[in-house]
């Protein structure tokens, strides 16, 4: 049943996706106060390295009391480390201490914080030691009972969460979003890459004809060495280039297209200025939902599914103040993957109990385990992919991008060892075979003044860089012949994209531009935990199967909760290649049957067993049209077509009729909803 297109249309992620989204905003100070200051209090400011750079706070204080804090200077991730700096000096002045806790998902800005706090009031020339205990409260907090009722409740505000409550909320249903973490976003805000898609209006307008949605199938299932859901793959190919017509709609469209590993075709689709993926669209995603007056609950853990004579009927879920109990006529699961959950991942591959990992601290893999608690079936829970490159002292991706303009990867002899841009699992499989189990990324300026993330690089001083390949060399720490061998591994490369042919090792993309425009930058990288391709099981319309292969009524899951459309590699690990760059975000759709007006339609033949089709045309210009039958009315022939029916909701009427077609017949089953009134015939098969 195709009752919305909400989660194929989701963006991360993905972003496997790649899965960094690293987009960088000025920050404007924020004071946190405890006046009045006492007479003798000092002023002093302090910095520490944080994610982005450095972060500078101002502090005002005594021997006794922080009276204030305030960010001076910082430049970390949209989303992420920027919301720590908003809430964590609060924090710090209340409790009259630099030593606080920090916030989940945003640890390495949160220390910065504390670090920096420390420094000024030592700067200060105070004793630190004295503001290393925060003073708290022994009164315990009593959680007061909540009940909520919606038509959709969503447990998680990723890239998946925030689009499935989009796509809800704009067909009218009422939809509450639960998100433990104290920011929107998940792994998508980490996607630094883009989005794959197939027969896009940017493609065409590129010029770009070999990257059609059969293309998009075949390379995807051929990345997953076979082992994918076909029908699933399927779903996500051909409505790909829906989700990028509803992402450029709601103000976020993805013009550029590139290859990206695994591929042989140009289905990335990008941000125009070169952007991180995820944070630009969970900002649009969260923007849009907010406007549609989705109500997203921050700090609030779901807990454990309801259920009524076998169907998901809500959720229970808690804060810090309050116990919730949300009903719901449909839930669904978005809550990622578990690349967070060392115990977990280790369970099912006890070698990567102490990976580098690149994903954010909730991916914990909540809605699997609920979900497994009332019942559900759980598929490829043992492939769990690394990237190739992965800054290891932070966990930071660099992003796929990079390679998809044009870098190539060289080990310590200078050499390069594989195709750059083969799938995940082979070019770390192909790494870890390497002298120290690491690489160099060799990037130009040519690709530092098109990728925003690479410039981000080069600030918080990842790189080595040089106005010439030998100084890039030494700068890299390379000796002896190792430099020139890197100086003609850089020679024979320009050759090749010259040429148009990497007769080493059968690159076949990514080769638009040489790496001929100094200076040149590298950074050295190694594997890393990027995203679990295994979660729930799902079919073609998101719904979640029990062990028996039954659909849980009114359950739903989406992006890397689900799995099936993912793959797994040859290498040891079980290593699996899913080409979608939000690490999975695009998977799969998801749907609210409460929605209005939501029709479903199934494949039940094809040829000239079931030559019906039904087509349908918006007589108003209003952008509510139900997308479900988008692709019919742009390849249905409606002239002389007999009327079936018509759904009118105010001023917009939506108009279906028979056609003929050699392709699927769909039936369609009506879902209801408030406003909406149908006149319908039988259809019957020819």
């Amino acid at each position: 049943m195709k009752k919305n297109k909400m989660l194929y249309r989701i963006v991360a992620a993905v972003l496997a996706c790649a899965v960094v989204a690293l987009a960088l905003v000025t920050y404007q100070s924020r004071s946190s106060s405890n006046a009045p200051v006492a007479e003798g209090a000092v002023t002093a400011t302090g910095s520490a390295k944080g994610m982005e750079g450095d972060v500078v706070v101002e502090v005002t204080a005594d021997a006794t009391t922080i009276y204030s804090i305030t960010v001076k200077e910082q430049n970390e991730t949209q989303g992420i480390g920027s919301v720590v700096c908003e809430q964590l000096p609060d924090t710090m002045v209340a409790a009259n201490s630099y030593n606080v806790d920090g916030i989940a998902g945003a640890t390495v800005t949160s220390d910065a914080l504390k670090e920096a706090v420390k420094a000024a009031l030592t700067s200060a020339g105070l004793d630190a030691s004295a503001f290393a205990v925060a003073q708290t409260s022994d009164a315990a907090v009593e959680k007061t009972a909540e009940s909520l009722d919606c038509d959709v409740v969503i447990v998680g505000a990723g890239g998946a969460g925030l689009t499935a409550a989009a796509q809800a909320a704009e067909n009218g249903a009422k939809v509450i979003v639960v998100e433990k973490m104290p920011i929107v976003g998940g792994n998508s805000l980490k996607a630094t890459g883009g989005m794959n898609a197939a027969d896009t209006k940017y493609q065409e307008a590129l010029g770009i004809t070999d990257s059609g949605v059969d293309e998009f199938i075949e390379d995807t299932m051929n990345g997953g060495h076979q082992i994918n859901d076909r029908s699933l793959v399927t779903v996500m190919a051909e409505e790909s280039s829906d989700a990028v017509d509803w992402l450029d709609a709601i103000g976020a469209p993805l013009p550029k297209v590139a290859a990206t590993g695994g591929t042989t075709h140009k289905y990335l689709h990008e941000p125009e200025d070169g952007s991180a993926v995820g944070s630009y669209l969970v900002e649009k995603l969260n923007a849009q939902a907010e406007k549609l007056g989705v109500q997203i609950m921050l700090n609030t853990e779901a807990t454990e599914i309801l259920t009524e004579n076998g169907a998901a009927v809500g959720i229970k879920a808690e804060s810090k103040e309050h116990n919730y109990t949300i009903h719901a006529k449909s839930v669904i699961l978005a809550t990622g993957g578990f690349g967070a959950n060392f115990d977990l991942m280790a369970s099912f591959n006890p070698a990567l109990a102490n990976a580098v990992t690149t994903n954010h601290a909730g991916a914990t893999g909540d809605g699997i385990l609920m979900a497994e608690a009332i019942g559900a079936d759980t598929v490829d829970m043992d492939q769990i992919q690394l990237h190739p490159t992965v800054y290891q002292e932070t966990g930071l991706l660099v992003s796929e991008s990079v390679r998809s303009m044009g870098g190539i990867l060289v080990n310590a002899e200078g050499k390069r060892f594989c195709n750059d841009l083969a799938t995940r699992d082979a070019v770390s499989n192909a790494e870890l075979e390497q002298p120290g189990a690491y690489a160099y990324i060799i990037f130009d300026q040519r690709i530092v003044d098109d990728l925003k993330s690479c410039q981000k690089y080069i600030k918080n001083g990842l790189t080595v860089s040089a106005d010439n390949y030998e100084d890039l060399a030494k700068a890299m720490g390379l000796e002896g012949d190792a430099i020139q061998n890197f100086v003609d591994t850089m020679d024979t490369w320009n050759a090749a994209v010259a040429a148009g042919e990497d007769k080493e090792f059968g690159r076949s993309n990514g080769m638009d531009a040489d790496l001929s425009t100094a200076p040149y930058y590298a950074i050295k990288i190694a594997p890393g935990i990027h995203h679990t391709m295994g979660g729930l099981k799902i079919n073609t319309d998101a719904e979640v199967l029990d062990t028996q292969g039954n659909v849980i009524p009114g359950l739903y899951a989406a992006g890397e909760t689900t799995g099936g459309t993912q793959s797994a590699g040859p290498y040891e690990l079980r290593l699996p290649i899913f080409l979608q760059p939000l690490g999975g975000a695009l998977k799969n759709r998801s749907a609210a049957p409460a929605s209005p007006p939501c029709f479903r339609r199934r494949r039940t033949g094809c040829g000239t067993q079931h030559p019906l089709r039904l087509a349908c045309v918006s007589l108003a210009a209003a952008p509510t049209t139900p997308r479900c039958f988008r692709r019919w009315r742009r390849s249905s022939s409606l002239q002389s077509a007999p009327l079936l029916f018509e759904s009118t909701r105010e001023s917009e009427t939506s108009v279906f009729y028979k056609t003929k077609s050699p392709e699927y017949f769909r039936t369609l089953s009506f879902l209801g909803g408030r406003g909406w009134t149908t006149q319908a015939a039988l259809l019957k098969t020819a």
